[in-house]
């Protein structure tokens, strides 16, 4: 899971302002110039000063100039973003449109991985291991994510909570304390609603793991761990779509780790509800 920085800034280019963006678009479709350029080579060729390079590094995790260019010298050189990830055309057939929607999830999915770490995840699945409780919080279409991760995570001897409903939401999270922990999930991480949810579990100290596409979102400060779900929006689809594939994803990954390192109580929790719904199928 080898962190591509390439990716990452095709994948978060909205969230940066126009300056930052002019910098990442010389980036990304001059890979090899920008891979064996000084800082003061990347701004004559961005039209960004070496001031705000410095800066934006910084922004976007590095402590310097120097160690994002050893990190974009490591980098193979990509494909460009429509290449990569297919914008659709009017001239597509219905073969074409399903073909790139595919590759499209695809691409998430290997975007997403590339950009995670073992240290990550091993965090993050300790984390709801060591929980007295754990729940899934999530609006809109993440409310699908949440609710998928709950009724995975109801297969292991973790208790857990969850609801669709916003103010049941609400209420479970300011009743959560600082013995529990809250995955809140949210592809921008800028949702009102979804904010405040985090917000009153920050105020109760609970530990919050964030799945989200933005590390700079105001869902990811307030976060104790960020778990990035990465996706570029193309002509006719959101890029939320393919990042929904990409969150639900990871938290396949967290249950098959947290049932992996449980694996006897898990299997006696998977038995039980076995036996339990069998009950209810006619013979």
């Amino acid at each position: 899971m080898a962190k591509n920085i390439i990716t990452q800034l095709r994948v978060q280019r909205k969230q940066y302002n126009t300056t930052e963006q002019k910098l990442i678009d010389y980036i990304i479709h001059n890979v090899s110039q920008a891979q064996e350029a000084t800082i003061q080579e990347m701004s004559d060729g961005s039209g960004v000063s070496t001031a705000t390079i410095s800066r934006f590094v910084k922004k976007i995790g590095f402590d310097s100039f120097r160690d994002f260019s050893v990190d974009l010298a490591r980098i193979s050189v990509q494909k460009s973003p429509v290449e990569f990830f297919g914008e659709i055309v009017d001239t597509d057939d219905t073969v074409a449109i399903a073909q790139k929607v595919f590759r499209g999830a695809e691409n998430a999915l290997a975007a997403t991985v590339n950009n995670l770490t073992i240290d990550q995840l091993e965090q993050a699945t300790q984390c709801l291991i060591s929980a007295r409780r754990v729940g899934f919080f999530g609006i809109g279409g993440s409310s699908i994510v949440a609710f998928n991760a709950y009724h995975k995570f109801l297969l292991t001897p973790i208790d857990v909570i969850a609801h669709p409903d916003y103010d049941v939401q609400l209420m479970q999270a300011v009743r959560l304390d600082h013995t529990d922990v809250a995955v809140v999930i949210s592809h921008s991480g800028r949702n009102k609603d979804t904010l405040l949810i985090a917000q009153k579990l920050s105020e109760n100290h609970v530990k919050i793991i964030a799945i989200t596409s933005f590390p700079d979102s105001p869902l990811a400060k307030l976060a104790d761990l960020v778990l990035l779900s990465l996706a570029e929006e193309v002509n006719f689809r959101s890029e939320s779509m393919s990042s929904l594939i990409a969150q639900i994803t990871i938290i396949d990954t967290l249950f098959t780790l947290v049932g992996s390192q449980l694996s006897e109580d898990t299997q006696s929790v998977v038995d039980t509800m076995r036996d339990t719904i069998e009950e209810t199928r006619a013979q």
